[in-house]
């Protein structure tokens, strides 16, 4: 059958969107793990009714189905074939929540945090919180028998079900509970019969242990446990039938928590001394080791290389730490040191290093590449101690490395390898390594799973773990519900070969030709690509969760997060489904939507960078081509501005904007946005100010001065807001710095990389290290107040030219205003301004420099409040290029507008900040608040 004639018939049948394009069918091609498989088309059903539609077209086709969920699967069940379902536009909705029954009635396309938050309003919560909590949905834990760190306390998802609404590929409606009442008479008995004939084996073959996820849960049907459907049917990957709606269970959540943190010397010894805290009815007990936390997360943590985070509750704040502190005298023999850590902002940052270690883990220390493939393996809590060290022991055997973490109280580990999958004999280690690895599970009486399914990475060794009698049940179980062998094809119940489908096999084997270094790729933009491992943190929508794609937040697409954009650059190298290379314009389209805001660079566990991926595909589409007009009149605004300045025509520039149609006429020729006004110019240019005051381009270091630092005059401080130029002055030379300004113009090159005109940039970059050269040379200290511009002398000028050893130096030199206050004027007393502030903490300065220094400025100035830490929307260019102001505005409606609303609310003379001059300009626009760069503030203060 034709993939046009199934698109036919399957919009002739649902109301929700058909999508066989190709860019809907390269986003689908991978989930979290090593696989990749291409959809026939993705369907969004609105409602169950568009579920059986669906089932019922490509049944008569003969044509398979794939459930999906977030797509954070790391055993590859959520890749497929056929037609994809996505529950994560329409089947989103809580139908219910019954307070008295502890129960809830949702749909499948339910975010995890979402139903936590509605189910807090009546103390309660969903127990089961795997480290995706924020984008995974109910279906995907149901479909994966999904656990999480508190499953210690509230058990599996398969413990919190209690009622599963099911359609089969034949069209057969199930309601799966206790008993089997619900389910359909042919279903029912057939099932039946199988337990019956297979008691003794049913009993016997399954291990006992909190964490055992491998295989289907056919004991469950046993006559003594109930024959409890729901629970049997869940941990299924998808391969029985399609949820549409479910009841789960609540359990109360309480009213305060505590994080008793216990250091150990090695992580075998954190293992061994898990089990033993399990008495004290923890909530969780994970653990995790020094080579994943950085220098920063390790200062908050008692002494050790190895840790257990062990969470208590209590009714309130008193009673938890209480039983913390109980906890930690109880394991004190042993430790190297504990912490109790009571503050909930504590207790978020520790959270947030052991929940981004699926992402971390995937880079070791050396940048070397680790991958899913052994990620859950579970044995009983008392054996992982042992179980670890004969773990490490295969690893060194086989020559290969990993970082171990997990759920140590359930006896549960993640790790990602560093396997080889790009070579035939890299492939042949991972299958060696993932036999005997399977051989040690089974001998320590374990599960090839202990927490995500078997999906393609360890269902062919399930005969290790069950042998080959009960994988026969497991195959006679499938057909009962699907004898068509229409859902998910391939996963768990006669399964590819775990080699089979891997994701780099279409990668060019060869660097491609690419303009930056990319140094932590060791060149590769394959490599950088592949950083995207699917985790998905980039669909985390909650406010202030981090700054990293502030599109999706905007329109909800996935083509439009970090991790869609990378799916389609992968696609792109793989030449397979997406074809025209640097020339797609599926590619295009996804990244004309990216704010290049570099939030990605710091949020992402794994530090994609989708900014400079960007620029990169844009220098390469358009190259040789015609350019869209904004990316002559925003890439090379630095050259119209020095132009207006040097025949100073900003006054009648700014008359002629005022001017409905000359304005309206110069916008459309622009490219740029007819919603946006123009900003004006001033009349004069900072260094012309400069040139006027001192009579000379450079000040020479006075007697006096501590030490002199070159003032950097940025595009945007230089001839868009001098003000913050001259402020930086007067506030540089109260903390007795002297100041240097370079006689001739320099530029970062920014407008012109986010554009991607690539050349251009070099261009202009090799000639600032020509006109700062001295200053290098003499060792002085750069000082950029925008934010952008300092970002891209740090990181896109030594990635351009990485054959310049004068970028190094310049990137090194590079220092915001208040962290060279704080470095080089220590001594120096800000002055007090005490009023409460609001406003903007630039993108790049979040993902590149870091507002620590800022921070403490405002604090010893008195301004007290938080800043957004969301993205303003504008992004230079983007927010004034034709067809992006509404996704601007939206993305400024997300938080940073709320939040000044608020603020000013609460105290009108709520001192708004914002370095960025987009910020800025954004805030003046669409707020209608003026606001200033910390240095006015300063500056002002100064009297």
């Amino acid at each position: 059958m034709e993939a046009a004639d199934i698109q036919q018939a399957l919009r002739g049948s649902v109301r929700g969107e058909v999508e066989f394009d190709t860019a809907s069918r390269a986003l689908m091609t991978m989930d979290a793990s090593n696989y990749r498989r291409v959809p026939l088309g993705i369907v969004a059903p609105r409602d169950a009714d568009d579920v059986a539609a669906v089932l019922s077209v490509c049944r008569a086709r003969g044509v398979p189905v794939l459930a999906r969920g977030a797509g954070t699967s790391i055993a590859g069940q959520a890749t497929g074939i056929g037609v994809v379902l996505d529950f994560t536009r329409h089947m989103t909705r809580i139908e219910a929540i019954d307070p008295h029954a502890r129960t809830a009635l949702v749909q499948p396309g339910v975010i995890l945090d979402d139903l936590r938050a509605a189910a807090a309003a009546y103390g309660l919560t969903f127990g089961p919180d795997p480290s995706t909590h924020s984008r995974c949905t109910l279906g995907g834990m149901i479909g994966n028998n999904s656990c999480g760190s508190h499953s210690v306390a509230w058990g599996t998802t398969a413990d919190n079900v209690r009622e599963l609404d099911v359609l089969t590929y034949g069209g057969e409606r199930a309601v799966l509970g206790r008993g089997g009442g619900g389910v359909p008479g042919r279903l029912r008995e057939g099932a039946r019969g199988l337990v019956q004939g297979e008691l003794a084996r049913l009993r016997t073959g399954f291990p006992e242990l909190p964490r055992r996820i491998s295989g289907y849960a056919l004991d469950e049907l046993l006559p003594e446990n109930g024959e409890d459907w729901a629970r049997a049917f869940t941990g299924s990957e998808g391969t029985l039938g399609v949820l549409t709606q479910a009841t789960v269970r609540l359990v109360e959540a309480p009213g305060a928590r505590a994080l008793a943190v216990l250091g150990y010397a090695d992580e075998s010894t954190a293992a061994e001394a898990a089990a033993a805290l399990l008495p004290h009815r923890p909530l969780t007990v994970e653990g995790m080791a020094d080579d994943l936390v950085s220098d920063a997360a390790r200062a908050a943590l008692p002494k050790g290389a190895a840790w257990l985070f062990a969470e208590v509750g209590g009714d309130g704040p008193a009673e938890a730490r209480a039983r913390a502190e109980e906890l930690c005298r109880a394991a004190r023999e042993g430790t190297t040191g504990h912490a109790v850590v009571t503050d909930p902002a504590g207790q978020r940052a520790l959270w947030r290093v052991r929940e981004d270690a699926s992402g971390t883990a995937t880079r070791l220390p050396d940048g070397s590449e680790a991958w899913p493939g052994w990620e859950d393996c579970a044995v009983p809590p008392a054996r992982l101690g042992a179980y670890l060290r004969d773990f490490r022991a295969l690893l060194r055997e086989h020559g290969l490395r990993g970082l171990p973490y997990g759920h140590f109280g359930d006896g549960c580990i993640h790790v990602r390898i560093d396997f080889d999958l790009l070579t035939g004999d890299g492939i042949q280690r991972f299958r060696d390594f993932s036999h005997d690895l399977a051989d040690v599970v089974v001998a320590h009486g374990g599960s090839l799973s202990g927490e995500h399914g078997d999906g393609q990475a360890r269902a062919e060794l399930l005969p290790k773990m069950y042998g080959p009698e009960l994988v026969g049940l497991f195959g006679r179980f499938k057909d009962l519900w699907d004898p068509a062998a229409g859902l998910n094809p391939g996963m768990l119940v006669r399964p590819d070969r775990m080699d089979d489908n891997l994701r780099f096999a279409p990668l060019p084997r060869q660097p491609v030709d690419v303009e930056f270094g990319y140094p932590h790729d060791g060149g590769d933009f394959s490599a950088a690509v592949r950083r995207c491992v699917g985790v998905a943190k980039c669909r985390d929508t909650a406010a202030g969760a981090h700054v990293m794609c502030p599109s999706f937040r905007a329109t909800g697409e996935e083509q439009h997060s970090t991790r869609g954009r990378a799916r389609l650059l992968h696609e792109m190298l793989a030449g397979e489904v997406v074809t025209d290379g640097w020339q797609s314009e599926e590619v295009r389209e996804a990244l004309d939507l990216c704010l290049s805001c570099k939030g990605c660079r710091s949020d992402c566990p794994v530090g994609v960078d989708m900014a400079t991926y960007k620029a990169e595909f844009l220098h390469h589409h358009y190259e040789g081509r015609r350019r869209p007009a904004a990316h002559y009149s925003m890439g090379r605004l630095p050259l119209w501005l020095r132009l207006a300045d040097a025949t100073r025509t900003a006054p009648l520039v700014n008359a002629g904007a005022r001017i409905g149609p000359l304005a309206s006429l110069g916008k459309r020729l622009g490219g740029l946005a007819p919603e946006r006004d123009l900003p004006a110019l001033p009349h004069a240019s900072f260094t012309r100010w400069w040139r006027q005051q001192r009579g000379t381009p450079v000040r020479e270091p006075h007697p006096d001065d501590h030490r002199t630092v070159v003032l950097w005059p940025d595009t945007f401080t230089n001839y868009l807001s001098p003000e913050a130029g001259t402020a930086a002055v007067r506030v540089l030379r109260d903390a007795r710095l002297g100041i240097a300004v370079p006689p001739k113009q320099v530029c970062c090159g920014l407008t012109y990389v986010s554009t991607g005109q690539l050349d251009q940039a070099r261009t202009v970059m090799r000639r600032t290290l020509d006109r700062i050269e001295p200053a290098l040379d003499a060792g002085l200290p750069v000082t950029v107040l925008e934010p952008p511009c300092a970002a891209a002398l740090r990181t896109d000028l030594p990635e351009l030219l990485g054959d310049d050893p004068r970028a190094r130096r310049l990137a090194d030199a590079v220092r915001t205003f208040a962290q060279t206050l704080e470095e080089y004027a220590p001594d120096w007393a800000p002055p007090r301004v005490d009023r409460p502030v609001a406003g903007q903490t630039h993108c790049h300065q979040h993902a590149v420099l870091g507002d620590a220094a800022e921070r403490r400025l405002r604090e010893r100035a008195g301004l007290t409040g938080e800043l957004s830490s969301g993205c303003c929307g504008l992004a230079g260019n983007f927010g004034f290029e034709k067809g992006h102001y509404d996704v601007s505005a939206s993305c400024a409606d997300d938080q940073l507008l709320p939040a000044v609303r608020t603020a000013l609310d609460a105290d009108p003379a709520t001192e708004l900040l914002a370095d960025g001059y987009s910020c800025r300009t954004q805030l003046e626009q669409l707020g209608g608040q003026r606001s200033r760069h910390l240095a006015e503030v300063l500056a002002e203060g100064l009297g």
